[in-house]
């Protein structure tokens, strides 16, 4: 049984993408047991509609947040070229 503590975790490892070592240490619990509620939950959205939609927007934002943080590091890139080769002109 998933109390709010162990999916608070399942969240934060799904969602947020920290590792099962990270989660491990903040939250004084074993990798093997938040192995085993990420299992169990993914499992549980199985057959339950609304955990299963949970979990597809839960992903979706993870991958979003993934893609932001891609564009903001290409962004700060071209930032920095452009102000290169402004200076090479000038």
């Amino acid at each position: 049984m998933q109390t709010k503590h162990n999916k608070k975790i399942v969240r934060l490892y799904i969602q947020d993408g920290q590792t099962l070592k990270s989660l491990a240490a903040e939250y004084g619990v074993f990798q093997a047991s938040i192995s085993n509620w990420v299992r169990h939950y993914r499992k549980e959205c199985q057959t339950n509609n609304k955990e299963k939609s949970q979990l597809e927007l839960t992903e979706k934002v993870r991958k979003l947040r993934q893609e932001k943080a891609d564009l903001e590091k290409k962004n700060d890139f071209l930032k920095k070229a452009a102000a290169f080769f402004a200076k090479e002109i000038d």
